[in-house]
């Protein structure tokens, strides 16, 4: 309850700024809704029963009163009830009734009080019925807010006004407002007349419409509302859950005359959209067939970026990360990055040359990193914007992940040094499902990156497509609702309007620091590119367009007759910047090389020499001394704190773990640790993030302990493993792939010297990340050079548990590698095996060993460069007791084995085998567990490729050549036209010169990657090993 100190106090009125002060200081647990209605107005000097010492009592009473009038004595009834009714001074207090005769004046004035009580009643209900209109407009009013330029559209998508607001799109045309008045009456929903116009209300403590005044005639309340939500900007909060929030942005709305700007800005707005409009009729006159994707008919987005940025530095930020897709981009690289224009425009000559290596991409595709001096604040600000494919929402999780990333550098635990500002299409944005993966990240503490402001430019089309025919949703911004982030709708033809919306946007995420949309309500003045012809299908739409002013035009107009500039200096600044263009335009000739790399979105200062190549082109040896070995191996097997209870089955894995480690072995878990361990220590930053990926799926990692006696208490011991050691970061995800491994991509880019980990709970579950793997990991050296080294564990195996969760679907990264099979590389080049990797997209392997897992995470990091490292992980090999690997094949010295030949007694005599066997991963214990129970251990080598992709053509040639009188074979699991065979047959075929045919043995094609019934997969199994080991199976195709 919230108490006010005397009854003096609380029979005063109380006005909205006294209550946002008193707020913001001490938030109440909570206010009773009556309080809002309290309209008391007797001295306490009249009342002679007021005292200091009878306050408290009195409010007792009061409060009692306010739950239940039948509750007091009825003299305290009437009194309460005569003051609520405004009662003069001294005569709210009627003494109690006694015996004596004049008892029965006091009764008859009693009676007389008593039949009052309609008109107190009436007062009362006038006051609710305000308070619910206010409600009304504060909950509904942008739905009548006039937001679209061409106003043709409501950008709801609906025509109608809310029933309980009074306001139509006329407006205050008075027979309509006393239309709309007589309708609400008559249906009794406000109990209101017209003559209730002109009465004074007082104003509830949930509005700020009255500034310093606490009471309002009714006319003047609706006429401060409509001002307020129903004119170019449309505000939706009352969804929010937290009555501090909403109450700062009813304060930013509802304040008379708090949307005011000085000259200066208004002519700095003016120049900036000068700029935004001037570029590109720039380009249109200079490249009028090109595709450009240009921003007319929202060119307020630039001025609209340009204060958020200025703001958000005035805050304190310094790097602003951003993400867009192509529609802009052009502009808000030349004038919001700064991009030198002369870059921008060599880009549209075809005969410019690429000199960098990779593909490229299109210039409205790519990315930029600029440190410049903000020229409103004076200080540095570092601005990044994120290269992005077609697939318009796909760079928003990256762009998370990367702001993540540079605040977790910095040390910026609060989001105030580094913030992400996210450009969205309404149509992609309502349509897109990695826009609600991305908003629930947000506030997840290993992802949330304390708030983003979202920018969405609302053409009110998608390429084609009606918005009525494109969501179901009154807004394209409602996805933002789930998360409680406040949505501002702006007409974009009010540059004034703009502005003031998105500094309240960057002063709410620097308050809250969470999440806020601006909706900018515009129109696309051409088809979806410039070569479209949109009259096709949206002809009354392009009608009302080309009649459409620009809105600088409308802008300079209203200046001028403001008196803020004159006619000549506003031809001045356009002239000024076209003369900026065009000597810009006078360099760009001079430009015959495109360097991508000078579109670099994340560069890594220090990691590369100066021209951007690898400081050198070698890799030390990825083991560790023994000591080092066994300290990780000894706090993995332990609690590191003190009075902590782990579950029993988790003792017996840790008890396990160390006699592993007495041993001198490894299992799979053990050796992610070591490798994870001896990285911190180097200061190397590890970061595992995925599904479960804590305890693991399998329930062997158990990275994060938790006591069984203390809810929440948990202890992760590999924060314990040094000193000074990096810190080590493991976190499950939310049940999200794509927007996941997008965000641990974008962490990713942000520093080389970092090992980044995303899980798949099962290797398939990558398929619902492929966008962010075909269009970032995949090519994304090859279009933006921009390197990468984040690792994918797949969990990958035939273990007949159907075909869901057995296929990581290997064939698809194979296909996208991009060696050549059937050219065989010079093998006599020097570091071949590192050169291999530095010319690959990305980098593929099937460990069969805990060791050679524990070593390529060590060489991911060792190597002098980044690429992307596919790992296909085991299942049943985690607890496979001959999955094991003895330290010595971990000790300084050893390396990453890319292939693992035959060592048992078919090398020993080569000449005797009558059949070689290539295969990887898991598939390998079966294989050597059917040649021991056929006693074919002569006969037959089996040679274990760990390096699928880049292809060890050396390491294999050798192999081949070892046993000149056998026959190849390539063995898997997987079915035929699925797993590596398609990938690893014309490699093996090309090595050896094509001499020998080289055999399949595995399952035959299927379109299921594996059955679902457990005796079928045991005879695939079955029928595959005897393919393997019947020396006679081939003969027949020879």
């Amino acid at each position: 309850m919230f108490h006010l100190r005397t009854c003096a106090a609380k029979l005063r009125p109380v006005t909205a700024s006294q209550t946002v002060k008193t707020f913001s200081q001490n938030k109440p647990a909570a206010i009773r809704t009556f309080q809002q209605i309290r309209c008391y107005s007797a001295p306490v000097a009249a009342e002679p029963f007021l005292s200091g010492t009878s306050s408290n009592y009195v409010e007792e009473m009061y409060c009692a009163w306010l739950e239940n009038p039948k509750s007091v004595h009825k003299s305290w009834d009437i009194f309460f009830r005569n003051t609520n009714a405004g009662a003069p001074p001294g005569t709210a207090y009627q003494s109690p009734l006694t015996l004596s005769r004049s008892s029965l004046a006091s009764v008859a004035h009693a009676h007389s009080l008593m039949e009052a009580q309609p008109n107190v009643d009436k007062l009362v209900e006038d006051h609710l019925a305000v308070q619910s209109l206010i409600r009304a407009y504060q909950i509904r009013g942008h739905h009548v807010a006039q937001l679209d330029p061409l106003g043709i559209l409501d950008a709801d998508l609906d025509s109608s006004v809310p029933a309980d607001i009074i306001s139509s799109t006329d407006k205050l045309d008075l027979a309509v407002f006393k239309e709309r008045l007589r309708m609400l009456t008559v249906g009794g929903f406000y109990g209101l007349d017209e003559s209730d116009l002109d009465k004074v209300f007082h104003l509830p403590t949930t509005t700020f419409i009255g500034g310093q005044e606490s009471a309002l005639p009714l006319r003047e309340i609706i006429r401060r509302l409509e001002m307020a939500y129903c004119q170019h900007i449309g505000v939706e909060f009352m969804f929010i859950n937290d009555l501090e929030q909403c109450q700062w942005i009813r304060q930013k709305f509802e304040t008379p005359g708090i949307m005011q700007f000085t000259n200066e800005e208004k002519r700095t707005l003016l120049a900036r959209l000068v700029r935004s409009t001037r570029f590109e009729e720039f380009l249109q006159r200079k490249w009028s067939s090109e595709k450009r994707f240009g921003l007319e008919g929202c060119e307020v987005l630039i001025p609209a970026l340009k204060t958020i940025i200025d703001k958000s530095s005035e805050n304190g930020v310094d790097y602003v990360i951003m993400g867009m897709p192509h529609r802009g981009r052009l502009n808000v690289l030349a004038n919001v990055i700064r991009k030198e224009l002369e870059q921008i425009f060599c880009q549209f000559d075809s005969k410019l040359e690429a000199a960098d290596e990779g593909s490229g991409d299109m210039k409205y595709h790519l990315g930029m990193y600029h440190r410049r001096i903000n020229r409103v604040t004076d200080r540095n600000i570092t601005l990044s914007l994120v290269a992005n494919p077609s697939h318009l929402e796909a760079a928003d999780p990256v762009v998370m992940g990367k702001t993540k990333a540079e605040q977790f550098y910095c040390g910026d635990t609060e989001g105030k040094k580094v913030m992400s500002i996210l450009l969205h299409g309404d149509a992609a944005f309502a349509g897109q499902g990695i826009v609600y993966e991305t908003f629930h990240l947000s506030d997840l503490p290993s992802y949330t990156t304390h708030g983003t402001v979202h920018v969405v430019v609302n053409n009110q089309i998608g390429f084609t497509t009606d918005p009525r025919m494109a969501r179901s949703s009154p807004y394209p911004t409602d996805v933002a609702r789930v998360v409680n982030a406040p949505i501002f709708h702006v007409n974009s033809d009010d540059p004034e309007a703009v502005m003031y919306v998105c500094k309240v946007a960057a002063e709410w995420r620097n308050t809250f620091h969470k999440d806020v949309v601006v909706d900018l309500v515009c129109y696309r003045r051409n088809g979806h590119n410039e070569m479209d012809e949109p009259m096709f299908t949206q002809p009354l739409m392009y009608k009302q367009i080309r009649k459409q002013k620009p809105v600088l035009q409308k802008y300079a107009e209203l200046l001028v007759s403001q008196g803020v500039v004159n006619q000549p200096e506003y031809e001045e600044e356009i002239s000024k910047y076209d003369k900026i263009c065009e000597e810009a335009f006078t360099r760009s000739k001079d430009e015959k090389i495109l360097h991508i790399k000078h579109w670099l979105d994340s560069p890594w200062p220090g990691f590369f020499t100066l021209d951007g190549q690898p400081r050198s082109m070698s890799c030390p040896s990825t083991g560790l001394e023994e000591d080092v070995l066994t300290h990780i191996g000894n706090v993995a097997s332990s609690v590191p704190v003190e009075d902590f209870t782990i579950h029993g089955g988790l003792s017996r894995i840790l008890k396990t773990r160390k006699e592993l480690v007495t041993n001198r072995t490894v299992d799979w878990a053990l050796a992610e640790y070591m490798a994870f361990g001896s990285l911190l220590k180097e200061g190397i930053h590890v970061r595992l993030s995925g599904q479960d990926v804590e305890r693991g799926t399998f329930s062997h990692r158990h990275h994060v302990l938790h006591d069984q006696n203390v809810d929440k208490r948990t202890c992760i011991p590999m924060n314990h493993l040094w000193p000074n050691q990096a810190p080590y970061t493991v976190c499950n995800s939310s049940l999200s792939e794509y927007g996941v491994l997008g965000f641990e991509l974008g962490f990713a880019m942000a520093s080389p010297n970092a090992l980044v980990l995303w899980e798949a709970q099962f290797g398939d579950f990558n398929n619902m990340a492929q966008c962010i793997i075909d269009q970032f990991i995949c090519p994304g050296q090859a279009k933006w050079v921009r390197q990468n080294g984040i690792v994918l564990l797949l969990p990958h195996g035939m273990e007949g548990m159907g075909p869901e969760h057995s296929s990581a679907r290997p064939e698809r990264f194979l296909q996208m590698c991009n060696d050549d099979p059937d050219v065989l590389p010079d093998l006599q080049e020097e570091n071949f095996d590192i050169n291999q990797l530095y010319d690959c997209n990305w980098i593929v392997v099937n460990c069969s060993t805990p060791g050679n897992f524990f070593h390529v995470l060590r060489r991911q990091i060792l190597l002098p460069f980044r690429k992307p490292l596919i790992i296909f992980t085991p299942k049943s090999l985690l607890r496979h007791p001959e999955a094991r690997t003895n330290f010595d094949e971990m000790l300084p010295g050893t390396h990453f084995q890319r292939v693992i030949p035959e060592d048992g007694p078919a090398a020993q005599d080569p000449d005797k085998v009558k059949r070689l066997l290539f295969c990887t991963g898991k598939v390998y214990y079966d294989l050597t567990r059917e040649r021991k129970s056929r006693g074919m251990d002569e006969q037959v080598a089996i040679t274990r490729i760990e390096q699928l992709s880049p292809f060890p053509f050396d390491l294999l040639l050798k192999e081949a050549q070892k046993y000149p009188n056998a026959e190849l074979a390539w063995c898997q699991e997987e079915h035929k036209n699925q797993g590596y065979y398609d990938y690893v047959k014309p490699r093996l075929r090309t090595t050896i010169d094509r001499a020998k045919p080289v055999w399949y043995a595995g399952r035959d094609p299927a379109a299921a990657p594996a059955t679902g019934n457990k005796k079928t997969h045991l005879t695939e199994l079955q029928r595959f090993l005897d393919t393997a080991f019947d020396l006679d199976a081939f003969k027949k195709f020879s």
